[in-house]
């Protein structure tokens, strides 16, 4: 069948299409372009820099397959634009998550469908099963927490072909096809935040305002450079002294202000989820499931209850640095059953 594959430049996407071309499968590559200018050449694996589209290019190249970079700058620049005001709003954003429903799987597939394709494929750590969404294989490079929020077409519709693969197979296998990225080391960076240094994104978008940083009883301890500096359960960089360790535990964006507190005040004993996609039937009553608040957090066992179009999560102890923002998604053992996004913390 026809398949285009999402190549990134880096190892594993361009081991997804290696693999199925062998598979013998008719693959189309394509890159993705974000608009983004990066200086110098990265040899690092990233995802949209002109560094990043000759290494796809050149493993297109290697397996003989046709390759295209088309221009997503536009869809790009509303992510962006979203991320920033996420921030603005006191809140931390994921927009990896946004941008694989967005683009990823979305003018992907849109893509596909110009060309003819059945489905589309990318290099993700994640397992699909009977239109069911898995952890990869590889728990230390599981993916599966940035892909809940996709439809099940789009699930019906992708390839994830290094999902039950380790990363050092992955590597042995762009060996064995002696492609020109085997060894390219991997970046952890937002890709439209080449210098890693998002603040500075946020403060060139946005016009900062300074407020009040408070203790957790109201009282002012100092002034802040503006709310979009900082996330909840953040350390470094507050500026003030209070003895002992001290941490950002919530951002109130109706009156900008900071509220500082310490290791115990970020602890919740539940979170509230909204904006929720189902990818498994939940049925009816409380569901025991673990719940992943951060893209690198060890999911917490909790009782989740649907109330209307939000779930309350019980966690059966308490976790810390519940974020406002960020994704939570619900797992049974591997699979993904769901998930939303966290409107905040309840206390306990």
């Amino acid at each position: 069948m026809r398949v285009v594959c999402a190549m990134s430049g880096g190892v594993d996407s361009s081991v997804s299409a290696a693999l199925l071309v062998e598979q013998g499968h008719d693959v189309i590559g394509l890159f993705m372009r974000n608009g983004i200018e990066h200086s110098g050449h990265s040899s690092k694996q990233g995802c949209c820099s002109a560094a990043d589209a000759y290494d796809a290019r050149r493993v297109a190249d290697r397996l003989g397959i046709p390759f295209y970079a088309i221009d997503f700058s536009r869809e790009f620049a509303g992510i962006i634009d979203q991320f920033v005001s996420e921030y603005s709003k006191g809140r931390t954003p994921n927009p990896c998550i946004v941008c694989n429903q967005a683009l990823k799987f979305g003018r992907l597939l849109d893509y596909a469908d110009a060309a003819g394709a059945s489905h589309v494929a990318t290099g993700h750590y994640a397992r699909l099963e009977n239109g069911r969404l898995f952890r990869g294989r590889d728990a230390a490079k599981d993916q599966s927490y940035v892909m809940f929020a996709l439809s099940r077409r789009q699930i019906d519709r992708t390839l994830l072909p290094v999902g039950g693969l380790r990363k050092e197979e992955v590597r042995e296998t762009a060996k064995r096809f002696d492609l020109p990225i085997s060894q390219k080391p991997e970046s952890m960076e937002i890709c439209f935040v080449p210098d890693n240094d998002y603040r500075r994104l946020v403060r060139e978008k946005t016009e900062t305002k300074p407020g009040p940083m408070v203790d957790m009883e109201g009282k002012k301890l100092a002034e802040h450079a503006g709310i979009q500096n900082f996330t909840v359960g953040q350390r470094e960089g507050l500026g003030i002294a209070l003895g002992r360790p001290a941490y950002v535990v919530a951002l109130e964006a109706e009156t900008n202000t900071v509220v500082v507190g310490f290791a115990d005040d970020l602890l919740s004993g539940g979170v509230v989820v909204r904006k929720l996609n189902w990818l498994a039937e939940p049925g009816e009553g409380p569901i025991e499931a673990s719940v992943q608040i951060r893209a690198h957090h060890e999911p917490a066992p909790a009782i989740l209850h649907r109330e209307g179009d939000s779930v309350r999560a019980e966690f059966r102890d308490p976790v810390r640095a519940v974020t406002p923002g960020q994704a939570a998604v619900f797992y049974r053992d591997d699979e993904v059953l769901g998930g939303g996004w966290i409107e905040r913390g309840i206390p306990g």
